[in-house]
């Protein structure tokens, strides 16, 4: 078992009127993690909401925050059990037996237009056998291929751009990964967690974005960016890709700056609370088929 104690602290100024905010920062509820505590402050004495999608566990807290300053701050236990599966068991599932609710993850969206890399995905990994060690073949050439470059896109970037460009952050890493795996007919989406284990030079702790890829009847990590140690995140949601998952959507005009993170391990070997720590298998957080 994996248990972190989480912080997530966001500040922001709204202008007059005020602003309406769907916030994507608590932990999702999944059959491999749970949530044993969790504490919501909110500055503002305003209603607030949390509403959980029954299909994904995505938790969305939603606000219409009045002017002037906002704070909103999480703090929550949290407990993982991965599923670990060895890779070579892992096969791709064809077209025709894919669930009907994951046929929308291998269309293309508004940042991973997979259609337009079918031919590159054909060339490069075309003659690679189906499966697991396909899809991390794709995870490995984007590392060698894409430099990690702090605050070098934006919100705007998409997989293709990413392709010409050749540099980018988790976000842009995940969308060219989600993109190509889509291209060969593999479901993938998009993913937002924490970047725990990433390297300090690299910044403060943020959020971080890595895929998910269905093989097997189950959605495995895969962590394209190789920034972070992927036994160690906390999934916030998943979707398509960004735009379905920002850590926050703003409706009017506010000033904000930059998030507080702080994902803290905890360990007891007694108890079998072990620290996260990278690993040959398979890993998922997802253990129902679908």
């Amino acid at each position: 078992m994996i248990r972190f104690d989480l912080h997530v602290q966001l500040k922001y100024e709204v202008s007059a009127p005020g602003a309406d905010f769907i916030f994507n920062i608590h932990p999702a509820f999944t059959p491999c993690q749970t949530v044993s505590t969790e504490r919501l402050v909110v500055s503002q004495d305003i209603p607030w909401e949390i509403q959980t999608d029954t299909r994904t566990g995505n938790r969305h807290l939603r606000l219409q925050a009045r002017p002037g300053a906002l704070d909103v701050s999480l703090d929550a236990t949290v407990e993982l059990i991965h599923r670990r599966d060895r890779p070579a068991d892992l096969m791709e599932v064809p077209v025709h037996l894919l669930p009907l609710d994951v046929l929308q993850y291998i269309y293309p969206s508004r940042y991973c237009q997979s259609d337009r890399l079918i031919k590159l995905a054909t060339a490069e990994f075309g003659g690679i056998a189906p499966g697991y060690g396909r899809v991390q073949a794709i995870a490995d050439w984007i590392q060698s291929h894409v430099s990690f470059t702090s605050n070098s896109t934006n919100s705007t970037t998409s997989a293709v751009d990413t392709l010409i460009e050749r540099t980018g952050v988790c976000r842009d890493f995940t969308h060219l990964m989600v993109a190509l795996c889509r291209a060969l007919n593999i479901p993938a989406r998009f993913t937002t967690g924490t970047d725990y284990g990433a390297d300090p030079a690299l910044g403060p702790p943020d959020f971080h974005a890595y895929a998910e890829v269905y093989l097997g009847g189950r959605w495995y990590i895969f962590d394209a960016s190789g920034t972070a140690i992927p036994m160690g995140f906390v999934r916030f949601g998943t979707g398509r890709d960004a735009a379905d998952v920002a850590f926050a959507t703003i409706f009017g005009t506010v000033s904000s700056w930059a998030p507080l993170i702080s994902t803290i391990a905890q360990e007891d070997r007694g108890a079998g609370i072990v620290l996260p720590h990278h690993s040959d298998m398979a890993l998922s957080t997802d253990a129902s088929a679908g």
